[in-house]
């Protein structure tokens, strides 16, 4: 390896790192005051960096939010194709995914708020929510069909209407959960146990949901 290629190994690493210190700064701020309420200024001034430098790496606030919601997704399909590589059903995937994103506050925060933000048709994550709801929901029909032909579905199950069910649920209990934060540990909602137990009306065999 000669020096110049070493050097210019060394700039690609710190480029990357601070895109992902910028991308953390975004899903923070991006949270407390949602997409409109949040500017790049405000952005570069977290991570100490002058505007034109977060411009370099990202040209628009557009593109940041792309690599924002890229992130989460990043994040929860990794975790869960890794469960499902090690062998657990989905059901026990999604409450483990569920239960990690319970330690992930600021990934939930910006995610609840972006989703109810990005109703509006002119939001810039519009298109984004719309296509993911729907990849999210053809995913989970297909997996509940294929678990009713295995017969591991409870009698009276429809396939299509527990996708929905399954999905509002995830999504609601994230706000449920953000709003329950402020409250004793006790009284605060439980998400994964939430969702396991809706589960246990849907599938005849879910796993170890505790693990």
């Amino acid at each position: 390896m000669t020096a110049t290629t070493a050097a210019a190994g060394r700039g690609y690493a710190k480029g990357r790192a601070k895109r992902e210190e910028i991308v953390q700064a975004a899903i923070g701020l991006f949270a407390e005051t949602g997409y409109h309420g949040t500017s790049l200024r405000e952005i570069a001034g977290r991570v100490g960096i002058s505007h034109p430098g977060l411009l370099h790496h990202f040209p628009t606030k557009a593109a940041l939010l792309e690599a924002v919601l890229e992130h989460r997704d990043v994040v929860d399909r990794a975790d869960f194709e890794d469960d499902r590589e090690q062998g657990r059903s989905v059901p026990e995937s999604l409450v483990r995914l569920v239960r990690r994103n319970a330690l992930r506050r600021p990934i939930v925060e910006v995610f609840a708020v972006l989703a109810a933000e990005a109703t509006s048709p002119d939001h810039p994550a519009h298109e984004y929510f719309v296509r993911r709801y729907a990849e999210t929901l053809a995913d989970s029909r297909i997996d509940l069909e294929r678990a009713a032909a295995e017969g591991r579905l409870r009698p009276g199950v429809d396939p299509a209407a527990a996708a929905r069910a399954i999905v509002a649920l995830m999504d609601g209990l994230q706000v449920q959960w953000l709003y329950s934060l402020d409250h004793p540990k006790e009284a605060r909602v439980d998400m994964a146990a939430d969702l396991e137990a809706y589960l246990a009306t849907v599938y005849t065999d879910r796993g170890d949901l505790r693990a």
